[in-house]
C-alpha cells in the first residue's frame, strides 16, 4: 500500500501548514481583521471594502472557511461570516510553539 506524504508528518504540523497557507494572501488577512472588529460581517460589506470582485472575495472566504478560520451562515439571500476563535487560538499557540522550538525571537 502506498504511503501518503502527509502520513510522514505530525498532524499538528500538517494543520499548522494548512492554516499558514490560508493566511498567505493579504486579502484573507484583511478579511480576518474586518471580522475581528465587527465580530460578524455580511459578505456584501466585505466585497464593498475590498478592491476585489465579488467572485474573488468569495474564493478567499471559501479558503478561510476550508481552513476553519471562519464560519459562515446563510441568512436569506446573504451570508454572514465570523471568526472561529478556537481555531485562531490554536494557530496562535502552534506558531508560538514553533518559534520557541526554533529559538527565534
Amino acid at each position: 500500500m502506498a504511503i501518503k506524504k502527509n502520513d510522514l508528518f505530525e498532524s499538528k504540523d500538517i494543520k499548522l501548514a494548512k492554516l499558514a497557507k490560508a493566511l498567505s494572501h493579504p486579502a484573507r488577512i484583511t478579511i480576518l481583521r474586518m471580522l475581528a472588529t465587527k465580530n460578524k460581517c455580511i459578505c456584501g460589506e466585505i466585497v464593498e471594502t475590498l478592491p476585489l470582485a465579488q467572485s474573488t472575495v468569495s474564493q478567499h472566504l471559501r479558503e478561510l472557511k476550508n481552513a476553519q478560520l471562519i464560519v459562515g451562515e446563510i441568512e436569506g439571500p446573504k451570508s454572514c461570516y465570523c471568526i472561529n476563535w478556537k481555531t485562531l487560538k490554536e494557530f496562535s499557540e502552534w506558531i508560538h510553539d514553533l518559534f520557541s522550538e526554533l529559538k527565534c525571537c
